[in-house]
């Protein structure tokens, strides 16, 4: 847990400015403090009647299918169970699934648990798991989680408790990601009932979690309570109920998490003010365990930046270390990969000796000038840079970026995005006209390296450059269940998209907690997004 002064603006912009106008400085993998990443917070004590927690947004929706960001998954992951359950310390267990067995390459089995109930008493069955993962193959509903089920065939119920999934052809992160909201498990009934209200502020959702809907205000609060009759004994919830509110504004969201107005929030990006609450006397920062990053996505075919030279040289002379300590205020050590310690969950030998031999020294400008010497005339001309408006990491990052191309002779412009149409650049090719790259948090959603490099696939929706150049070796990855076989063709994939730099890693991003001194228990590592964090929540 960490309580520390901000850095000034003007000291901030000092030390990037300084670092981008030396040969050295601190840019290897040393964070700016030493940071100690939890996976839980001290036990509560007792139960509290009513909890209040901020989101940064107001969700969407609360259709698991369409659950793919952080607001809706920090509500839903206390809501809808999934098959399997991805613990704080990055483990894969069983959830309202006890067994998943797989007697052929393509073909997994889940055994539903008995006695488990919905909110409204009635029992859940194979009929609603299938019915539920079924929805995810319906090109009418449009499931955000598309790629963990491009493989799968059919979903059958196969027995009174047991349901079958057939794949097209062996794909490891199919069962993975049964421990993710692709595996959420709602009523059939209710499904079929409420269409296309399904998961809306006036039908909500029917699911078997720890806490159940209570009430959504469109605007204000969301509230959900506790579920007395969860089967799960040892995850009953300790508090009564909890409120979720929908501060947007991130000044006006500190404020109201210092004067308690407002109990706790998680925060994927550090607030400007994060000073303020790292010094606050009514409450206490935590940083967890993360498989978020931070980083630069190349999004051209075309132009100085279509050149791996070019991109190679950018990022030898970046210097992540000033990025870390001044834009992230030293909650964002340097990264190499697009996947850290935190991903690797089998084989971790393997994936650090791999990782330990990746470029991740100090910033090199003499190496970048003679990387771009090499491009040529390749290297001239403009290269656009996006960032999303009203958010001093994204514009501050952007004029590191822009001073140490200008160091290289490189031409950057960096190009301000409204927040509200900043996500159109993921999924809009003509959003993306005339965007070189632009900066982007990210994250895979289970620890295995595979997760997070599956998006260069050669067709893949986040391929935004058309990268092709590891494709064979992921496809090769999603087919083997050996997992130190897989590991090697996952380092080899690594290794080519470091190369590449299609995507250029910046920095970690570990998981923001802030709770009020009223309160403790809460999971403060990445995977409370799935897992029912509120659990445990209450007084100290």
């Amino acid at each position: 847990m960490l309580r520390r002064p901000l850095l000034t603006a003007a000291a901030a912009l000092t030390l990037m400015a300084g670092s981008a106008g030396c040969g050295g400085g601190p840019g290897g993998l040393r964070p700016a403090v030493a940071l100690d990443l939890k996976t839980s917070t001290p036990r509560a004590t007792k139960p509290l009647d009513s909890i209040t927690w901020n989101l940064p947004y107001e969700p969407q929706g609360l259709d698991p299918i369409k659950s793919f960001n952080y607001a809706e998954n920090t509500v839903l992951s206390n809501l809808c169970e999934s098959l399997l359950r991805l613990t704080p310390d990055f483990k894969i267990k069983p959830g309202l699934a006890t067994k998943a067995a797989n007697p052929t390459p393509t073909t997994w089995v889940y055994t539903i648990r008995d006695h488990v109930t919905f909110w409204d008493g009635s029992p859940l069955t194979a009929q609603d798991v299938a019915a539920s993962l079924d929805r995810h193959l319906d090109p009418k509903l449009g499931t955000w989680w598309g790629d963990y089920f491009q493989n799968v065939k059919s979903v059958r119920v196969t027995g009174p408790m047991k349901v079958t999934v057939t794949l097209k052809k062996p794909d490891v992160l199919f069962n993975q990601a049964m421990a993710t909201a692709a595996g959420a498990v709602e009523q059939k009934e209710q499904m079929e009932r409420t269409g296309e209200n399904f998961g809306t502020p006036r039908q909500g959702v029917m699911c078997t979690g720890p806490f159940e809907f209570t009430r959504w205000r469109s605007g204000d609060s969301l509230t959900i309570t506790r579920n007395d009759h969860y089967w799960d004994r040892d995850h009953r919830a300790v508090s009564k109920s909890l409120t979720f509110r929908f501060i947007a504004d991130e000044t006006t969201a500190v404020n109201a998490l210092r004067s308690g107005e407002v109990d706790g929030q998680y925060f994927y990006l550090p607030p400007a003010a994060i000073g303020q609450l790292q010094s606050s006397p009514t409450g206490t920062v935590t940083l967890g365990r993360s498989l978020s990053y931070w980083a630069l996505l190349d999004s051209t075919r075309t132009g100085p930046y279509a050149n791996r030279e070019v991109r190679q040289a950018l990022s030898t002379a970046l210097d992540r270390g000033a990025l870390g300590a001044a834009v992230f205020q030293g909650t964002a050590p340097a990264e190499r990969a697009l996947a850290g310690p935190a991903y690797w969950g089998y084989e971790k030998q393997t994936f650090k000796d791999a990782y330990d031999r990746l470029p991740h020294g100090k910033a090199d400008v003499t190496k970048a000038k003679a990387l771009v010497a090499r491009a040529g005339a390749a290297a001239k001309g403009k290269i656009t840079i996006a960032v999303q408006g009203s958010s001093a990491v994204h514009e501050q990052t952007g004029n590191l970026i822009k001073a140490t191309g200008k160091q290289l002779g490189l031409d950057i412009e960096i190009r301000v995005v409204p927040v509200e149409q900043y996500g159109n650049l993921y999924n809009d090719p003509k959003a993306r006209r005339g965007i070189d790259a632009f900066l982007s948090t990210w994250y895979g959603n289970v620890p295995d390296p595979l997760d997070a490099y599956t998006v260069f696939l050669g067709n893949g929706d986040n391929n935004f450059s058309g990268f092709q150049g590891v494709d064979a070796d992921l496809r090769k990855a999603r087919a083997t269940a050996d997992p130190a076989a897989r590991a090697r063709l996952v380092t080899q994939v690594q290794r080519g998209v470091v190369d590449d730099v299609t995507w250029m890693p910046l920095n970690n991003l570990p998981v923001i907690l802030y709770m009020s001194d009223r309160v403790t228990g809460a999971v403060p590592s990445f995977p409370y997004l799935y897992y029912p964090w509120a659990t445990g929540l209450g007084g100290r």
